[in-house]
């Protein structure tokens, strides 16, 4: 038995199964339908354009600038830029006011701190002759007060808690009508120590604690 396979089908040996197992007739009227298709694609094609260069010629497009809505917006940007540049022209006109109320505000500040010193300085002198004035109006009220306290006037004082013990004198001339007298304290009067009705002049009386002194009619005493 031999086992040598068929050989390969005449023809070119790079023939495929499906180009063996193909009508021949169909093989050679499969090329024919390809030029018909190129032919209705160049048809077409010519088609279109006739049909774009038939729209060129014969169609005329508008002027967007003669349209109604075109002129419109252009009259509103023409008002927005006159609008615009006023407010500029206003702006620049108030900057410039600006500019020459800010210089003459710093001028005036400038002046203003300068018064301010001044004030400040005179203000320092016042202060001074106020506590000049204050000093001497506390020695003037420590002085009458010292002479209060070391004055007394009519009525009956005891010596060491009424008023100070020492010698004191009439602060003026007494009249006829003047009585005064030294007791001894506690006794009510009644144990005189010394007394007398000057008549005239500006008596002297010595007194020491433990006495009760009276003045009658004879004006104020001053501790000397």
């Amino acid at each position: 038995m031999s086992t040598d396979h068929p050989g390969p089908v005449s023809g070119s040996p790079e023939t495929s199964i499906e180009e063996v197992f193909t009508d021949p007739a169909s093989r050679q009227a499969a090329p024919a339908a390809k030029p018909r298709r190129k032919k209705r694609v160049l048809v077409a094609g010519a088609a279109v354009v006739l049909v774009a260069c038939g729209v060129a010629v014969g169609t005329v497009l508008p002027d967007p600038t003669a349209s109604p809505a075109y002129k419109s917006l252009a009259g509103e940007k023409s008002t927005v830029e006159t609008e615009r540049d006023a407010a500029l022209s206003s702006y620049a006109s108030l900057k410039g006011k600006y500019d020459t109320l800010q210089s003459g505000i710093t001028g005036r500040e400038s002046t203003v701190a300068a018064r301010e010193a001044e004030v400040s300085k005179a203000d320092a002198a016042v202060k001074a002759a106020e506590a000049a004035v204050k000093k001497r109006e506390d020695a003037v009220t420590g002085a009458e007060k010292a002479k209060a306290a070391n004055t007394v006037g009519d009525g009956t004082w005891t010596v060491g808690s009424d008023i100070e013990p020492g010698t004191y004198r009439a602060a003026a001339a007494v009249g006829s009508t003047c009585y005064w007298g030294i007791y001894q304290s506690g006794t009510n009067g009644s144990k005189i120590i010394e007394n007398d009705i000057p008549g005239g002049g500006r008596p002297v009386v010595t007194l020491s604690p433990g006495q009760d002194f009276n003045s009658t009619r004879c004006g104020k005493w001053e501790k000397q």
